[in-house]
Protein backbone atom coordinates (compact mmCIF):
# COMPACT_ATOMS: atom_id res chain seq x y z
CA UNK A 1 0.00 0.00 0.00
CA UNK A 2 1.78 3.42 -0.77
CA UNK A 3 1.36 6.11 1.35
CA UNK A 4 0.08 9.22 -0.20
CA UNK A 5 2.40 12.47 -0.35
CA UNK A 6 2.49 15.23 2.05
CA UNK A 7 1.53 17.74 -0.68
CA UNK A 8 -1.04 15.69 -2.10
CA UNK A 9 -2.48 15.74 1.34
CA UNK A 10 -1.95 19.13 2.41
CA UNK A 11 -3.29 20.06 -1.30
CA UNK A 12 -6.60 18.54 -0.77
CA UNK A 13 -7.04 20.05 2.54
CA UNK A 14 -6.97 23.09 0.74
CA UNK A 15 -9.08 22.68 -1.84
CA UNK A 16 -11.93 21.40 0.78
CA UNK A 17 -11.25 24.55 2.51
CA UNK A 18 -10.73 27.27 -0.84
CA UNK A 19 -14.23 25.83 -2.16
CA UNK A 20 -15.92 26.76 1.49
CA UNK A 21 -14.18 30.11 1.70
CA UNK A 22 -15.40 31.10 -1.70
CA UNK A 23 -18.48 29.99 -1.42
CA UNK A 24 -18.96 31.96 2.03
CA UNK A 25 -16.77 34.91 -0.39
CA UNK A 26 -19.81 34.91 -2.69
CA UNK A 27 -22.63 35.02 -0.18
CA UNK A 28 -20.94 37.81 1.83
CA UNK A 29 -20.36 36.02 5.24
CA UNK A 30 -17.14 37.34 6.65
CA UNK A 31 -17.84 36.02 9.83
CA UNK A 32 -17.92 32.55 8.17
CA UNK A 33 -14.50 33.67 6.29
CA UNK A 34 -12.69 34.55 9.14
CA UNK A 35 -13.87 31.29 10.77
CA UNK A 36 -12.82 28.95 7.79
CA UNK A 37 -9.15 31.15 7.72
CA UNK A 38 -8.54 29.98 11.29
CA UNK A 39 -9.40 25.88 10.85
CA UNK A 40 -7.67 25.92 7.72
CA UNK A 41 -4.45 27.14 9.63
CA UNK A 42 -5.44 24.85 12.75
CA UNK A 43 -6.10 21.62 10.67
CA UNK A 44 -3.37 22.55 8.80
CA UNK A 45 -0.76 22.65 11.89
CA UNK A 46 -2.47 19.19 12.88
CA UNK A 47 -1.80 17.35 9.18
CA UNK A 48 1.80 18.19 9.49
CA UNK A 49 2.51 17.30 13.30
CA UNK A 50 0.92 13.73 11.98
CA UNK A 51 2.83 14.10 8.74
CA UNK A 52 6.22 14.05 10.73
CA UNK A 53 4.72 11.50 13.43
CA UNK A 54 4.03 9.22 9.83
CA UNK A 55 7.55 9.83 8.33
CA UNK A 56 9.53 9.33 11.42
CA UNK A 57 8.07 6.18 11.71
CA UNK A 58 8.74 5.19 8.24
CA UNK A 59 12.54 5.76 8.77
CA UNK A 60 13.00 5.72 11.80
CA UNK A 61 14.72 1.92 13.78
CA UNK A 62 11.71 1.82 15.94
CA UNK A 63 9.54 1.42 12.80
CA UNK A 64 11.15 -1.99 11.84
CA UNK A 65 9.94 -3.93 15.04
CA UNK A 66 11.27 -1.73 17.85
CA UNK A 67 9.08 -2.37 21.09
CA UNK A 68 6.54 0.52 21.51
CA UNK A 69 9.12 2.01 24.64
CA UNK A 70 10.92 2.83 21.42
CA UNK A 71 8.62 4.23 19.38
CA UNK A 72 7.53 6.54 22.16
CA UNK A 73 10.74 7.55 22.79
CA UNK A 74 11.36 8.68 19.12
CA UNK A 75 8.45 10.68 19.04
CA UNK A 76 9.38 12.35 22.07
CA UNK A 77 12.55 13.36 20.53
CA UNK A 78 10.57 14.50 17.33
CA UNK A 79 8.49 16.77 19.38
CA UNK A 80 11.73 18.41 21.49
CA UNK A 81 13.60 19.31 17.60
CA UNK A 82 10.47 21.07 16.48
Amino acid sequence: MSMRTRDRILGNLEALYRESYDRAKSAGDGGRMIDLDSAYMRDQLMLEILLDIRDLFSVAPAASGGSALEKLEAIRRLTKLR
